[in-house]
């Protein structure tokens, strides 16, 4: 019952769309050359948008209107010769009345003959919804559990692992494609391609975090291929993440100062670079080195997507492949604080910082309690903020939520650091010495933070 009243109602609609507009008088009916010469007159406000840009030239410009003009001329026109000469809607009356009468009954007359109405609704258990969603044929599971079949039987099979762990990266399946190439790195560690593939795999499987199988796996590449440029970048974000920011950031600077300017990774070194000079209170611009002249060839990618390690896309490609799958997760569970900082993270690697603060605001909402996660909300909102040469005070939005960071925990690097340097640009040097003197307690004599904040604190004494 409720598939006729579904089907009467779905023609009713269809009826709805054609029938009126037959009925309708010529003269009722919608002007479409006003509409294109409408287009036309944005196209043109369109054109001088791009001169003004730079991105096209006058000749091209002029070339351009000339022809826009033509085409609205011809709109002209036609609107003129179609006024001139009014149709008659006797014939589409008739028509609208024979659609009425001959859809229903033909729609009933075809179904009757070739459907089965009778036929019960097709259990959901019974439906191959992964193929409904978009996903694999049956086909290729079939031949993917046949392989593994196979590989049970024959586990020694390396090309059969290899095989496998590519078909399951491209269906987004990381953690299999891993344990899969897992496998068969096992059978042949001698090959650095394959370790390569495999370490870049383990990052995808753990949302852009590098695990110390993924770092073995880089420096098993690194042991025989030093210049390497997918395993020295990976290899160096692992010791960014472990806390190492000033290792990362030297094996960064001298990878980027020995690849050429058009390789697909120069702009994520550059961004990795930015983010680790920032952690390390550095100015960007002076440890950020200039690349080699562009190559005449393409020198092969960092990474790519999981599982295609020699096809030529850039790691940008790669990082958002894996933000995208931890924001799609982060829909399903919106509550992992520790998952949204990671995006905000992860935004902020792309350079988007407006995505990374609305993230870092989601963890926020989540977790006021958590100092870190108050230091990085006001890191992604200092993002945000117009580099200027000049030092400026922190906005208030920054340092509010670095004063719940030291409610929170009294002692926190990170809020002391920036809560006195904010102090410092207002011209509060008391404070600014208060926020200090506590970080400074923190360091040793021989660590470079002390010399740094001691420096700073000397100056601030002077009157500096």
């Amino acid at each position: 019952m409720l598939f006729w009243i579904f089907a009467a109602v779905l023609t009713a609609a269809v009826l709805l769309l054609i029938v009126p507009p037959l009925l309708r008088s010529a003269g009722s009916a919608p002007d479409r050359e006003d509409f294109d010469r409408e287009v036309y007159r944005d196209q043109l406000d369109e054109l001088e948008r791009d001169r003004a840009r730079g991105l096209i030239n006058e000749a091209q410009a002029e070339a351009a209107k000339a022809e826009i003009g033509r085409r609205m001329l011809a709109t002209v026109e036609k609107g003129d010769a179609e006024t001139a000469a009014p149709t008659t809607t006797r014939s589409a009356r008739v028509l609208a009345m024979l659609l009425a009468l001959v859809l229903p009954v033909g729609a009933l007359a075809v179904y009757g003959t070739y459907g089965s109405p009778d036929l019960p609704a097709q259990p959901l258990a019974s439906r191959n919804l992964e193929q409904e969603r978009g996903g694999p044929p049956k086909t290729v599971l079939a031949a993917m559990d046949k392989l593994k079949a196979q590989l049970a039987e024959n586990p020694g099979d390396l090309q059969g692992w290899l095989i496998l762990g590519q078909a399951y990266a491209k269906m987004g399946r990381n953690a299999d494609a891993a344990d899969a190439l897992r496998h068969a790195v096992a059978l042949n560690k001698d090959d650095v391609e394959l370790q390569g593939l495999f370490g870049e795999t383990l990052v995808s499987a753990n949302d852009g975090m590098v695990p110390e199988e993924a770092a073995l796996a880089f420096d098993a590449v690194l042991a025989k291929e030093p210049k390497d440029p997918r395993a020295r970048f990976f290899a160096a974000l692992a010791r960014f993440q472990a806390g190492d920011q000033k290792g990362a950031l030297e094996r960064w600077s001298t990878l980027l100062a020995e690849s050429p300017a058009d390789a697909p990774w120069v702009p994520v070194l550059r961004d990795q670079i930015r983010e680790a000079a920032v952690a390390l209170n550095l100015d960007p611009a002076t440890v950020t080195p200039q690349p080699l002249p562009a190559a005449s060839k393409d020198a092969g990618p960092v990474a790519g997507q999981a599982g295609q390690g020699q096809n030529g896309q850039g790691q940008d490609e790669m990082i958002r492949g894996m933000v995208s799958s931890l924001a799609a997760k982060l829909d399903a569970n919106p509550s992992d604080v520790d998952g949204w900082l990671k995006l905000a993270r992860s935004y902020g690697v792309l350079g988007e910082p407006a995505q990374a603060l609305d993230a870092a605001r989601k963890a926020r909402e989540r977790a006021p309690e958590r100092a870190d996660v108050q230091v990085a909300y006001a890191n992604a909102v200092l993002q945000t903020q117009p580099r200027n040469e000049t030092p400026k005070p922190l906005p208030e939005e920054a340092t509010g939520a670095l004063r719940q960071a030291l409610k929170a925990e009294p002692e926190n690097k990170d809020a002391l650091w920036l809560l006195g340097l904010d102090a410092m640009m207002s011209g509060r040097k008391d404070e600014a010495a208060t926020h200090w003197g506590k970080l400074i307690a923190q360091f040793k004599p021989s660590d470079p933070e002390y010399t740094l904040l001691k420096g700073r604190l000397d100056a601030l004494k002077a009157g500096g």
